[in-house]
């Protein structure tokens, strides 16, 4: 997966602050970002400090207090027709009376644009793609989480998005249900030349997945730390995490959000 340089999304400035009981609680405090065409960037940062926050303005589904968010050369006041936001409770965004087929398609019968010829390939296409072939009469009611969640991602990109905006979509599922869910969606940015912005509470995960980890600092948040995530390609589950190279972005990372939450620090070398 190759970056071009460009910056496809970019934050200046950014602020927001919440009415709250006795006063205003400020979630961001100037949060100044790029984000490159290509990249696979995870933010994380200690709970409550604003990383979904920071996500629903760059999707356009909120509005900051101050400061811009421009896609392109577009400033974000709405959701951008090229940008998809996939919500961590993928159960409440799946519509449960239909099934997986109906969907994966339903954002391409509403956009209007497709005969429905094309809307069934480009339908059979992604759940393909998802490794959901055979099952695609089945409703969500009767699929595992992570089967589930991979529905959720096969709707997000029916309407081929060129930004894949992510809010935790795999804390609800275990472990290897978790694995094999970053598995796809490595193989996913790479074959479709994705930009994928992944917010995540786990640091591991964000190492990973990802060529570029942003930590945020505790509320009222800031940019703490932008970390440059180089390791071998391809990765893999056990050999990549136990690299040196691995162990050290994730023990710089780890430093830095214990310090942020006054925790005994680690030695980074």
């Amino acid at each position: 997966m190759s970056q071009s340089g460009r910056a496809v999304l970019r934050v200046s400035g950014l602020h927001k602050s919440f009415a709250a009981a006795g006063g205003t609680t400020v979630a961001l405090n100037g949060v100044d970002l790029e984000i490159e065409a290509g990249s696979f960037v995870s933010i994380i940062g200690p709970s409550g400090c604003g990383k979904s926050t920071l996500l629903q303005i760059m999707a356009g589904l909120a509005t900051p207090t101050s400061g811009e968010v421009y896609y392109e050369q577009s400033r974000v006041q709405d959701p951008p027709p090229d940008v998809v936001y996939v919500f961590q409770q993928y159960t409440r965004s799946l519509f449960p009376w239909k099934t997986v087929e109906r969907n994966v398609a339903f954002g391409l019968e509403n956009k209007g644009t497709m005969s429905r010829a094309e809307i069934a390939s480009r339908t059979r296409e992604l759940i393909g793609l998802v490794k959901l072939t055979g099952f695609e009469r089945h409703y969500p009611w009767q699929l595992s989480g992570g089967m589930q969640q991979r529905v959720a991602i096969a709707r997000a990109l029916a309407c081929r998005p060129a930004v894949l905006l992510m809010d935790e979509p795999f804390s609800a599922v275990d472990a290897l249900t978790r694995a094999g869910l970053q598995e796809l969606l490595r193989a996913l940015w790479r074959e479709l030349n994705l930009t994928v912005i992944f917010v995540t509470h786990d640091v591991d995960e964000g190492v990973y997945l990802s060529n570029r980890v942003v930590a945020l600092s505790r509320a009222p948040a800031t940019i703490a730390i932008d970390v440059l995530i180089e390791l071998p390609e391809p990765r893999d589950q056990i050999a990549t995490r136990a690299l040196p190279a691995y162990l050290k972005h994730r023990a710089h990372l780890l430093a830095q959000l214990f310090a942020d939450e006054g925790l005994k620090s680690v030695e980074v070398a």
